[in-house]
Formats: C-alpha cells, sequence, structure tokens
C-alpha cells in the first residue's frame, strides 16, 4: 500500500498537522496564523523555505494561504466579503509587473466535483482583446477528451500569448471531509493537476512554464480511506472518555499506523477499489463557490493601480 498517496492532500495546512502539535517547528516551515475581522474567517499562512521544509511537507517551496469558513459552502450574504479577502490574497502573491494575465480553468465541466476550474472562468471579466495588457483565459479540457497533456496545452498558449502570470483555478482532495468546500488554497507555487486523485499529470508551474504560476483551488473529494480513519479517530477518542470502553479506546488509539493501514485495506469499502467521495449538494456549493472565486480574481486583477 502506498502510504504517501493513501493521506495525500493537495492542501499545505492539512500537511502542517500531520505532525502533532501545531507549535512543534518543522525546519525551513513557517506558519502564521492570520487576523481577519471582516468575516468569520480563519486564514492559515504557511511558507516552505527550503528544500528540507519541502520534503518533510511534500509540497514545492512557496507560499500557501488557507481560508476557512463553514459559510463558504452555505447560502449567505457573506460572499461578497469573503471575495474581498480573497482578492487581497491573490493581489498579494501578483508579481508588480504582471499586467497580461492568463487565468486557465482546469477540469471537466460534466463532472460537477471537477467542474470548479471551468465554472469560475466562465465568469471572469475578460479584457485582453481590448488591449493586450488585460486578463485572458483559457479551459484546456481533460486529456480523455483532449488526447493532450493539459500543461502541453497551456504551455502552447503561454508560448503565443506571452503572459506575464498565469493563475490556474482547480478542484483539490482533502484529507478531511470538514474541508469539503469550506477552504480555499491560494499558492505561488503552481499546480499538479489530477494529483489529488492519483491522476498524477506534468505540473504547471514557473519551471515547466516560463512564467510565474498563482494557483487557487478548493477541495471538494476525500479519498475514502480518510473517512474511514476519522471515524476510527472519533470512536477512538469517544471510547476513551467513557469510563467504561476506556480502556478499548487507549488500544485503538495506540495502533500504529502499519496496523491501522492492514486493518482498512481489509475493509470491505476498499475491496471495491480506490474511491473518492463528496458531499450531496456539491453541485450547488461549486455554483457558490465559483462565484466567491470568480469575485475575488476580478477584483485582484482589475482592481490593482
Amino acid at each position: 500500500m502506498n502510504t504517501q498517496n493513501e493521506w495525500y492532500t493537495d492542501l499545505a495546512m492539512e500537511e502542517r498537522e500531520r505532525f502533532r502539535g501545531i507549535d512543534q517547528e518543522i525546519s525551513g516551515v513557517i506558519i502564521e496564523k492570520l487576523d481577519e475581522t471582516r468575516a468569520n474567517m480563519h486564514i492559515t499562512k504557511v511558507e516552505i523555505k527550503n528544500e528540507h521544509g519541502a520534503a518533510v511537507m511534500r509540497k514545492p517551496m512557496g507560499i500557501y494561504f488557507t481560508l476557512e469558513a463553514k459559510e463558504l459552502s452555505e447560502d449567505t450574504d457573506q460572499s461578497e466579503v469573503f471575495a474581498e479577502i480573497l482578492a487581497d490574497y491573490i493581489e498579494s502573491l501578483i508579481p508588480e509587473n504582471a499586467k497580461n494575465i492568463l487565468a486557465v480553468g482546469l477540469g471537466n465541466q460534466e463532472m460537477t466535483a471537477d467542474a470548479l476550474g471551468p465554472k469560475v472562468v466562465n465568469k471572469l471579466w475578460i479584457t485582453r482583446h481590448y488591449s493586450k495588457e488585460g486578463l485572458s483565459s483559457m479551459i484546456p479540457g481533460v486529456m480523455a477528451k483532449t488526447g493532450m497533456e493539459t500543461a502541453m496545452i497551456v504551455k502552447g498558449v503561454t508560448k503565443e500569448t506571452n503572459p506575464d502570470l498565469i493563475v490556474v483555478i482547480d478542484a483539490l482532495a482533502a484529507r478531511s471531509a470538514s474541508r469539503l468546500g469550506t477552504t480555499i488554497q491560494i499558492t505561488d507555487t503552481g499546480i499538479w493537476p489530477g494529483s489529488g486523485v492519483g491522476n498524477h499529470r506534468n505540473g504547471m508551474n514557473k519551471e515547466s512554464l516560463g512564467v510565474p504560476v498563482i494557483a487557487i483551488g478548493i477541495p471538494t473529494v476525500v479519498k475514502t480511506t480518510s473517512l474511514i480513519k476519522d471515524m476510527w479517530n472519533y470512536l477512538a477518542h469517544t471510547f476513551a472518555d467513557s469510563e467504561e470502553t476506556r480502556e478499548l479506546g487507549i488500544k485503538m488509539q495506540q495502533l500504529c499506523e502499519k496496523q491501522w493501514q492492514s486493518a482498512a485495506a481489509e475493509m470491505p469499502i476498499q475491496q471495491a477499489g480506490c474511491m473518492y467521495v463528496m458531499p450531496k449538494d456539491m453541485d450547488e456549493r461549486v455554483v457558490r463557490l465559483s462565484h466567491i472565486l470568480s469575485e475575488g480574481i476580478n477584483l485582484a486583477v482589475h482592481s490593482r493601480k
């Protein structure tokens, strides 16, 4: 069993949470809680500064902002405020000289859990046809339909249009079900399409495309293995808190990772093969979230002086 793939997450903050105690120092990794007074939103900045930190975190060096709010997935009047907050963090990663910006919506717009990128791009204010120093966009589709690597298509368009910056939007995979549709990640490290569901493709970053790449994503799926482990941990702590079941709870907590993986692999749900799940209302969530992301990108790009 591939341990890293079993517990994979696109969120840098979830990788940081693998280590007990948020105050535990990791060489080359800086974590910072940021204040936000405009809305009930928790914001975390994870910065991976060297190769050691990148190896431990299993993420490229760079900056990762995580914006969390339960209301992101709900029908709320805070959507515009969320978009303004998002715009501020996107703008903080945009190079000062970036005038010609290309937005790329990754994913399959015919699949609910993978439609976020295309839906966001369809709502952007496109201006490059008025001036070469503006916002352009593309939806490259998926390899099953185009027969081409997404990175190959984006690289070709980049070569022809020569953007100063690429903003990539994609649906992500999380380790915790509570973060589905409630978490936004913004990073200056680029993205590897399909990594979250084990469908690894060529990366889109500054090294491969020749220009800075900002990746924005929201987790829409979680692996069934993660759900099983979440339930196991919940039961272990619940049993440990009860006098009648304390011994069982402690034994469950002490079960080593190798034993846990072996037990999980034998569960009937795992025998059906690798599966990812999403909330039943994810179609509605994606519509709301695509509005927030598109408004945030529009504000960040078009409000710059």
